[in-house]
């Protein structure tokens, strides 16, 4: 009995000792496998070569171009009987298998051999959820290999649910949907979770041949797709007789839509950051794609923006807002017009109009720069030079007047008297350092002085920026962060944009706000002033009302406003309809910012 019991003894030790082995040296060659693969968290960021995300400052969507999922399913939210369909229709051992189903792969070499073709293949939707995110559809014998490497590693490291979830998610359906949540809406103008059977067979037909088989290309292709996956539905038990009998007999019924985001809820700045991307990447990185792009828009504002531009121009008055964060040249807001569908030229940055009179912060801030005083008198007269002659909105002239008063006048004669007084050397280089004129020559011409040369709504909003922030000048750009494929951060906004550059002294910086408030308290800019809290802004018009600008700052946000014709005619208003529109516009936002204040005027 003894001797009976220690043989068996023996057999249990002997069997769990060769069971621990195989067991670890199963672990043991599995995770050497896994050291060589690609990690399988990359699932959950997958983005497609080619790609392009754009999403606004808090992470909404603003634009999806390329081949990308528009829309996806949250995990522990897919429709069950959507999971029922593909895997009848695709992969009926999935929850048997480990990955690579060598059952699938035996029937489907034995069919295609008595077909004397390929009429199936033996695919895994773990293997086709690998060779969607790792993998090219090259038809090689060593993708096959990585591609089956790569599906028992996913199967070891999620679970079925994640599978299954990450590939309905991504998986190409046709039309330019990638998802589910795509196809239901691109086929059906419906939330996947609205889908009803034979929307869902009809879909989960798509995969051998999505291009082919939609039913956008081959209706009739799409309808007996949508017969064999029902028929698989029905044989696997997962729809009964009069489900499948009731969804068999039903028209096609399609709705089609186009694919969420295909348009941006953003257009003009989305095609101005569009723009910008060859500077900040190569053009391998941009052929590549597969990029998540972290904007500095807040798309919030930007609707209010719009809206202001609509109600203010009337007719075929047209109008661009540009909205700047001061201390980091992040633009908030930019609208290049009343309708990107209409026209996509943008205003914004692409139209050169004459400043008018918010040209006057480089002559006068030049000439504090040079040592003259707010409170230093000058002679605001009719006066020509040489044959130049210029006047004085109305006809108004004031004599005897201090700087401050001149600026917040909007004193042309004094604006020429100071160019030249200070020269133009002075004035062309503080408007060069502060963005204007490096990429369009600024003329030793008098009159430079009142904005004779045209400039953008975005160029001459960042040099007001720079002056809401002390005199430190920081270059606008649209982007927070770009991040690649496999979530590779490319660019960001802290660690890789051009640093300030210093341009003028905090306390000359500061007298000029303390005049450009003056201009909003009581001078020409009376209209855009907030209730509770202090603006420094400038209006402008250029000869004949062309051009009307505002251009005012808070301390944490410069906005720039200007309306005009595109083809350049009389508008017959005034500056005041600027200054009006930025008051509507910051009066919608200004909740956003706490109530704070410019630096004191510096004692002289």
């Amino acid at each position: 009995m003894r001797s009976k019991s220690r043989h068996w003894l023996f057999v249990a030790i002997t069997s769990l000792t060769i069971g621990s082995g195989v067991a670890f040296a199963e672990k043991f060659t599995g995770d050497a496998l896994d050291s060589f693969l690609p990690d399988s968290s990359m699932v959950s960021r997958f983005r497609r070569p080619g790609s392009i995300i754009f999403l606004s400052s808090n992470e909404k969507v603003i634009q999806k171009l390329g081949p990308t999922s528009r829309e996806k399913v949250i995990a522990g939210e897919m429709p069950p009987l959507i999971t029922k369909a593909f895997i009848a229709a695709e992969d009926r051992r999935f929850y048997k298998h480990k990955g690579v189903d060598m059952w699938g792969i035996s029937r489907a070499l034995i069919n295609n051999f008595q077909k004397r073709r390929v009429i199936q293949g033996g695919s895994t939707i773990t293997q086709q959820l690998a060779r969607t995110v790792f993998l090219s559809q090259d038809r090689t014998l060593t993708r096959k290999l990585k591609e089956a490497a790569l599906a028992y590693k996913l199967e070891r490291q999620l679970s079925k649910q994640e599978i299954i979830e990450q590939y309905l998610n991504n998986v190409y359906l046709g039309s330019g949907a990638y998802g589910i949540a795509d196809a239901a809406w691109i086929y059906f103008t419906k939330p996947p979770q609205l889908l009803n059977l034979q929307e869902i067979a009809l879909i989960a037909g798509l995969p051998p041949a999505p291009s082919f088989y939609s039913p956008l290309v081959n209706p009739d292709l799409s309808l007996k797709r949508r017969t064999i996956v029902l028929n698989k539905m029905f044989n696997e038990g997962f729809i009964s007789k009069k489900q499948f009998s009731s969804a068999l007999n039903s028209p096609l019924n399609l709705k089609p839509a186009k694919p969420k985001y295909f348009n941006s809820s953003a257009p003009f700045f989305t095609s101005w950051a569009s723009q910008q991307l060859p500077l900040l990447l190569t053009p391998e990185q941009l052929e590549v794609g597969g990029l998540k792009i972290r904007t500095s828009l807040n798309l919030d504002w930007q609707v209010k923006a719009k809206e202001v531009i609509k109600k203010q121009a009337s007719g075929n008055l047209e109008g661009a807002i540009v909205s700047i964060q001061p201390n980091s040249g992040l633009v908030r807001v930019l609208v290049g017009g009343k309708d990107f569908g209409s026209t996509q030229f943008n205003r914004a940055t692409q139209a050169l109009r004459s400043p008018g009179s918010t040209f006057k912060i480089f002559p006068f801030t030049a000439a504090l720069n040079s040592g003259i005083k707010p409170e230093d008198v000058f002679n605001d007269r009719p006066k020509c030079w040489n044959g130049y002659c210029p006047k004085n909105f109305g006809n108004k002239y004031l004599g005897k007047v201090s700087l401050s008063d001149a600026f917040k006048n909007s004193s042309n004669i004094v604006a020429v008297q100071l160019l030249e007084k200070i020269g133009f050397d002075s004035v062309i280089s503080i408007a060069t350092d502060l963005g204007i004129g490096e990429d369009r020559f600024l003329g030793k011409y008098l009159p430079l002085a009142i904005g004779a040369y045209e400039q953008t709504v975005l160029e001459m909003t960042a040099a007001y920026a720079a002056l809401a922030n002390r005199g430190n000048y920081k270059e606008p750009t649209p982007f927070e962060e770009i991040r690649g494929p496999g979530d590779i951060l490319l660019w960001r906004h802290d660690l890789h944009h051009k640093k300030a550059s210093t341009v003028l002294k905090p306390e000359i910086a500061d007298t000029m706000n303390w005049m450009l408030q003056e201009v909003v308290n009581s001078g020409t800019g009376k209209l855009a002033a907030l209730k509770r809290r202090p603006v420094a802004g400038k209006t402008g018009t250029s000869e004949s009302g062309r051009d009307l600008w505002f251009i005012g700052s808070i301390p944490q946000l410069t906005t720039g406003i200007w309306f005009g014709y595109d083809n350049n005619q009389e508008t017959k208003r005034g500056s005041g309809e600027a200054a009006w529109a930025w008051h509507n516009f910051m009066s919608k936002i200004e909740d956003d910012f706490q109530i704070k204040y410019f630096p004191e005027k510096p004692k002289t």
